[in-house]
């Protein structure tokens, strides 16, 4: 199969550098590509080594609009919310956090994982909400490792994160047709993704990939394009992550932290942050300033 038949496009994000080792790489939104089925942002955060004494302070920040999905291969993340929730992000595990209306959260290395030299290595997701969900109350839901449906297949090994694929369905509850997978595949073997879903893309997380006779390096995100059934071949060990679902009900703005159908509501919630007009991350008293408005930064530090 030519790789014209199955590949729409391949997506390079660019490394950044944040300071003390800490590297990210943005796949999406990309100037080619804003979304693959519901997710509007794709960030790969390290892998990277933390000295001691440093971690991840990421201050309270909003959200509106959208859910978040933090999923780990290494490290520790603490997350705090608006709501009260106090919960460790370990690897392996499922942390949606639905903003809807709007949620403050901070994301820190806990007190244990500061004392040596710790590794952080994982994806930060952001899942748009469809328009009648948009305003939700907001949520928070971790789901371990150990109840996510695993599927294993001559050298293929894959934990589903969320969505439905291949007749299993992870226990996380989402708003829209989707799929988000965590895919482990042993030298020589190959996974065959058919065309269940809309809108699909793969994300090399490490290894290297064969898509349509193409070879992708780690850190690219395929998109694929829809009703052809693909084939992914790894000549080397590779760890891939499957994502993407049904094509949004309309376009959605972003700007920051905020995710939107219509422009005035990102607006009114730009105006809510910096008027103080959140709910507060108990026990937090630092905030990430709202920006000015030309600038959309990464929140990590």
């Amino acid at each position: 199969m030519s790789p014209d038949s199955v590949l729409e496009l391949a997506i390079e994000p660019p490394l950044r550098d944040l300071g003390d080792g800490f590297q990210v790489r943005r796949a999406l939104p990309s100037p080619h590509r804003r979304m693959v089925g519901p997710f509007i942002f794709f960030d790969q955060m390290g892998p990277a080594a933390l000295h001691a004494g440093q971690g991840l302070d990421v201050r309270p920040h909003p959200h509106i609009g959208l859910a978040t999905v933090t999923y780990l291969f290494e490290g520790e993340i603490l997350h705090r919310d608006s709501l009260g929730t106090v919960q460790p992000i370990q690897p392996g595990a499922v942390n949606w956090m639905t903003a809807g209306r709007g949620i403050v959260h901070s994301e820190r290395s806990p007190p244990h994982a500061r004392v040596g030299r710790a590794r952080i290595f994982g994806i930060q997701t952001w899942v748009a909400l469809p328009r009648a969900h948009e305003e939700t109350e907001p949520s928070f839901a971790h789901h371990p490792a150990s109840a996510l449906p695993v599927l294993d297949d001559a050298g293929v090994h894959i934990r589903l994160i969320a969505g439905t694929l291949f007749g299993a369905r992870s226990p996380v509850e989402t708003y829209s047709e989707m799929f988000y997978a965590d895919a482990a595949l042993a030298k020589g073997s190959r996974l065959s993704l058919d065309a269940e879903h809309e809108e699909r893309a793969v994300y090399v997380v490490e290894g290297f990939a064969r898509i349509g006779g193409t070879s992708f390096p780690s850190g690219q995100l395929v998109v694929l394009k829809p009703g052809v059934a693909v084939v992914i071949e790894a000549p080397e060990p590779a760890r891939l992550l499957l994502l993407g679902g049904e094509t949004m009900d309309g376009p959605r703005h972003i700007w920051w932290n905020f995710v939107s159908s219509s422009r005035d509501r990102i607006n009114q919630a730009a105006e809510d942050w910096k008027a103080g007009r959140f709910d507060p991350v108990p026990g937090e008293t630092e905030f990430i300033p709202l920006p000015e408005r030309h600038r959309a930064p990464v929140h990590y530090p």
